[in-house]
């Protein structure tokens, strides 16, 4: 199964836009949006808390989650590297719980954002046979287009790693906006 990996410029912002706020019933809802890492404890957790403030204090009505497609952190709060990280910059992500990414996800969520290209590609194998939902690399909204957003679990660099999440949900949300 290929990999879809579509830009968001020009038109396909239009497109992406219109299928994330129009629903089968062609009423305008607000968009649910889920992003994914591998644990559900550092990136994903990060830019969920990050995109629902960032939505909220523009007063753009969504609906927003985190999963990770691996099982090893259900139930579990974000790393606590991440939540300190995240406070430091005024954002509370302590209340999120990690959870596994699944097949309903799929028609739950309109568009599905995958950290990195790893992700993505497990999340393609999981996609339901028929479903459109765009399921979209998280770097091209911080104009990083085909590149990973660093998994810092191992390595570090929660700074870092959280500066291009920073960029990336603005980019996302500028990109909803706009359309």
């Amino acid at each position: 199964m290929g990999i879809r990996t579509d830009t968001h410029t020009g038109g396909d912002t239009v497109r992406l836009a219109n299928a994330v706020r129009l629903r089968l019933t062609g009423r305008m809802t607000a968009p649910r949006i889920l992003f994914v890492c591998l644990g559900n404890i550092c990136r994903s957790p990060t830019a969920h808390g990050v995109f629902r403030d960032l939505a909220a204090q523009d007063g753009f009505a969504t609906q927003v989650d985190s999963a990770g497609t691996g099982d090893w952190h259900l139930g579990k709060p974000p790393d606590p590297r991440s939540v300190a990280e995240a406070r430091r910059r005024r954002y509370d992500i302590s209340d999120l719980r990690a959870r596994q990414v699944t097949r309903a996800d799929f028609d739950r969520f309109d568009l599905v954002i995958a950290m990195d290209r790893a992700n993505l590609r497990t999340l393609e194998s999981l996609r339901p046979k028929g479903s459109t939902v765009p399921v979209k690399l998280f770097a091209e909204y911080a104009q990083r287009p085909g590149t990973d957003v660093p998994d810092p679990y191992l390595e570090g660099g929660f700074d870092r790693t959280f500066d291009l999440i920073d960029r990336g949900c603005r980019g996302l949300l500028s990109a909803l906006r706009s359309a």
